[in-house]
């Protein structure tokens, strides 16, 4: 079955330069799927394979991820237990056919602030690194690319993007890998979408570099990161904890990225966005349970729980 999910994605590389790379994907995602360590996997297919199937399914991608079709009571109720089984939904909102899963970060907010600024993405070759469940990659469908390519090593959002995709057959693909696992080059994508994973990264200038040796010539850069006001020798780095998360490590401030940026030979670097992240775009639902930021930001200070200036994030584009 898993093989299935990527039929339609193979099909569509064998005509663009990511071609030279799907040997290495197919490769890396075999080995991903097949280590014994993932042992909710059989929990999650099985959730997916008790999807309802259906007919004539309407997409619309343009205003959201909604899904359409006459489906029946029963069909909505067996779709709402399987989608229940892939607890927590991170990203989205997802409309499953009348069934909202309300996940824990309003994605469509960033969407919002982030589509004016869009490169052409008809006919592209796309790369989204730490996609999660694909939900912005769905978004960029509406667009008519060539190719959308997710990496998410997340084995749960793997299988939550094919549950959406089942319906929307936007031929796009998520391979459960760690970006770092990728070969770095050729250089096969017209625009790469890095958001919020540049400061999970103990070598951020190493994550850059990877992505410019994948970006085609004149390719775009969509950067999505934690920042911090200041001049170019600002930059953050947490002792513990940032907002409750333990694995950031830079957070720099918009013109210390951009210095990084230019360092490295990106052109025409931009800030197109800076804006902080509100308890109205992150928080816990009844599709992730778990403590979200309202939890992790002091209420009377305004700054996260250990003291740091509260997550503000900034959108950068650049040209190689």
């Amino acid at each position: 079955m898993l093989e299935s999910f990527y039929a339609a994605f193979w099909q569509r590389a064998a005509k663009t330069d990511v071609s030279q790379i799907t040997s290495q994907l197919r490769a890396l995602t075999q080995a991903r799927l097949s280590d014994p360590r993932q042992g909710d996997l059989p929990k999650w297919l099985g959730a997916y394979q008790q999807l309802p199937d259906t007919q004539d399914v309407r997409v619309m991608l343009d205003d959201g991820v909604i899904l359409r079709s006459d489906m029946s009571a029963e069909q909505s109720e067996l779709l709402q237990q399987a989608l229940r089984q892939m607890i927590p939904w991170r990203k989205g909102p997802f409309d499953f056919f009348n069934v909202l899963v309300d996940a824990e970060w309003r994605s469509d907010q960033k969407w919002q602030r982030l589509k004016p600024h869009l490169p052409e993405l008809t006919d592209k070759t796309i790369l989204d690194i730490g996609c999660g469940n694909g939900y912005y990659m769905l978004r960029m469908a509406a667009h008519d690319p060539r190719l959308i390519c997710g990496i998410e090593p997340g084995v749960l959002q793997n299988i939550q993007f094919w549950s959406a995709e089942k319906y929307a057959e936007t031929g796009a693909a998520v391979f459960p890998l760690k970006f770092e696992a990728l070969p770095a080059g050729p250089p096969c994508f017209d625009v790469v979408f890095s958001m919020g994973v540049l400061y999970h990264r103990k070598s951020p200038l190493e994550h850059l570099e990877h992505i410019q040796k994948l970006l085609r010539k004149n390719g775009t850069l969509l950067l999505e990161t934690l920042v911090v006001e200041g001049d170019e020798t600002t930059c953050l780095i947490p002792q513990g904890r940032y907002a409750q998360m333990r694995n950031v490590w830079f957070l720099p401030s918009v013109p210390m990225l951009s210095l990084w940026l230019q360092r490295l030979g990106f052109k025409n670097v931009e800030c197109v966005d800076v804006s902080y992240t509100t308890v109205e775009e992150q928080r816990s639902t009844d599709w992730m349970l778990f403590h979200s930021l309202p939890e992790f930001l002091d209420q009377k200070t305004g700054k996260t729980m250990e003291g740091h200036p509260p997550p503000m994030r900034a959108i950068i584009k650049a040209c190689k």
